[in-house]
């Protein structure tokens, strides 16, 4: 791994935290894509420390912001000429309906088109990698999931529950769409399912609401870095340098829904969200 360049965003807790650690053990240069400076600070210390890596850099992005996520790709993309693994780990659950800046319900901008953007704005790099990566982190609530078509970002009627299912819904359609328009390129794309991890996504950050809940249920959830371990395989093993538009769940391929193999619905998907997020052509250069 050593030389390679791996990004991992979400990587200030958590699942993400622990892929960045665990990407650095082996060698690899880690960008920690984080929303706050001052938690992306502390968490870069930690994966230092349990790394023992010096090759570990902080990047900021807002992943509910499109003119963050631009304004950092083309950051990227002026330090770095290719990228070699791109892990799509940030997520969020809102347990009452909130927006992102640009309008759209927080569980489908940031889980789905928040990182529907930043990939596509990072082709080019990964294009250029002798073999270049993209890791989706979904999870198996995709196969309670349908797209709302009358009502994608759920002003009426809103449940967390119905938004996260879409969402992660969302990124296996993303993930199928993307390895067909991949295809003939060296960019292999996968999405996984990392099991019942016990993290702070379903805590409200600002309340702290849902702690006692997640302290209680604990011992039954895998840690974040057995939950990493699916993401960390699929970015490093040569065992799966073919494998595209795949699910994995404990480093095997797993069976999805009927709508998330359904190929019409995810090429109309991936038109709706590059029409949501003003996708131009150029900017996948």
């Amino acid at each position: 791994m050593e030389h390679k360049i791996m990004m991992v965003t979400g990587a200030n807790s958590g699942m993400g935290l622990a892929t960045t650690i665990a990407l650095a053990r082996q060698g690899a240069k880690v960008v920690m894509v984080c929303r706050s400076e001052e938690r992306g600070q502390s968490a870069l210390r930690e994966a230092i420390a349990s790394s023992g890596s010096g090759e570990i850099e902080l990047m900021q992005c807002d992943l509910g912001s499109l003119r963050s996520i631009r304004s950092f790709a083309a950051d990227f993309k002026s330090r770095y000429d290719h990228l070699d693994v791109l892990i799509n780990n940030a997520g969020v659950v809102s347990l009452k309906r909130e927006t992102t800046s640009d309008g759209f319900e927080v569980m489908m901008g940031v889980n789905h088109l928040g990182h529907f953007l930043l990939t596509n704005l990072l082709l080019g790099p990964l294009k250029r990698a002798e073999q270049g990566r993209i890791v989706v982190v979904s999870s198996g609530a995709h196969k309670i999931g349908k797209i709302r078509w009358e009502d994608p970002h759920l002003t009426k009627g809103y449940t967390a529950w119905t938004g996260y299912a879409q969402s992660k819904l969302a990124n296996i359609l993303f993930t199928k769409e993307l390895a067909v328009r991949l295809k003939g390129t060296a960019v292999t794309v996968n999405a996984l399912h990392p099991g019942a991890v016990g993290t702070q996504i379903g805590v409200d950050r600002n309340t702290g609401f849902g702690k006692s809940v997640l302290a209680m249920l604990r011992p039954f959830f895998l840690t974040p870095a057995q939950g990493a371990e699916t993401a960390v395989y699929l970015a490093t093993s040569g065992n799966v340098s073919c494998a595209t538009g795949e699910y994995f769940y404990r480093k095997k391929i797993a069976p999805v829904s009927a709508r998330a193999k359904d190929k019409e619905l995810a090429a109309k998907f991936w038109d709706w969200s590059a029409g949501e997020v003003g996708l131009q052509p150029s900017e996948t250069e």
